[in-house]
């Protein structure tokens, strides 16, 4: 659960760097792969390739083309269907895909995960909500693609982790999923990149590589890390806590509006859902960790 909190923390200040020092100013498909090939670069020199079979080694490039490759093809063409009002309101329904996808991939149907995600979809929505446009299903059918993408790569690395060999730590093999999101981002931008909105100030390039190194890079290992210790609807309301979190740190620091009344109610109930799920994996004995949780 820490791993979750402290990139929470992290991606809450991450999302306020983009919207101040790069949207609109530096082409988001280049954001993009530079982002990946700095996180890259942090876990290579850790690769142990003889630790892994072909199928894991796939299977973990698989994940990553999908949690950070194919959601950012969708998450930011949806900027151009949709207003961001819209966009940040599509993306509260992340946590019911989690748990859908967590039942699916574990032939059950845990009632109590798709309870606990509504109710942080709720609280999401009570913070978010500013109404929506009428010409909008379009938008809203590329933002689920991005939820759901990103919901299947954490679900899917939460399984597969718990079949990678005992006594390797994650470090040593999270750079195939880096490698895998690389697929996606090159070829992204190459076709679909715009080169005369590279970076032009230092503070662009130095943001990026905020973004690549520790936002990128340690964040999502250190997220998906967290995700295999904890149960899938606490996983699933944790996707939801990046809502107050984002919007406390724009009114910290850059003095954006919020409605602190909304601010309030959303994060009682995104933190009830979270009480509730504790209360029922307690009663029920449920384990929140995997096997794999355990390494280093």
């Amino acid at each position: 659960m820490s791993y979750l909190v402290g990139v929470t923390a992290l991606w809450a200040f991450s999302f306020s760097l983009i919207g101040v020092y790069l949207s609109g100013q530096v082409d988001s498909y280049f954001a993009v792969m530079a982002r990946i090939l700095l996180a890259t670069a942090i876990f290579l020199p850790f690769l142990r390739p003889a630790a892994l079979r072909w199928s894991s080694r796939l299977g973990l490039m698989a994940i990553g083309s999908l949690q950070l490759g194919v959601m950012y093809l969708f998450f930011y063409q949806s900027f151009l269907l949709l207003t961001v009002p819209e966009v940040l309101l599509f993306t509260i329904f992340t946590p019911l895909y989690i748990t859908l996808v967590d039942d699916l991939l574990a032939r059950r149907f845990s009632p109590r995960y798709l309870v606990v995600a509504a109710l942080a979809v709720v609280g999401a929505a009570v913070i978010r909500y500013d109404g929506v446009t009428n010409d909008y299903w379009l938008g809203f059918l590329v933002v689920q693609g991005a939820n759901l993408s990103f919901a299947l790569g954490q679900v899917a690395y939460r399984h597969l982790a718990r079949s990678l060999p005992d006594g390797v730590a994650h470090r040593h093999l999270f750079g195939w999923f880096y490698l895998g999101a690389l697929c996606i981002a090159i070829p992204a931008f190459w076709l679909l990149g715009d080169s005369t909105k590279l970076p032009t100030t230092p503070l662009q390039w130095g943001v990026l590589g905020w973004l690549g190194l520790v936002a990128s890079g340690l964040g999502y290992f250190l997220w998906n890390k967290g995700a295999c210790r904890v149960d899938a609807g606490t996983l699933a309301i944790m996707n939801n806590a990046l809502i107050p979190a984002g919007l406390i740190v724009n009114l910290v620091i850059w003095n954006r509006d919020a409605d602190l009344a909304r601010l309030g109610i959303g994060a009682v109930i995104l933190a009830g859902s979270l009480w509730l799920n504790a209360r029922w994996a307690k009663r029920s004995g449920v384990a929140t960790a995997t096997p794999a949780a355990s390494r280093p």
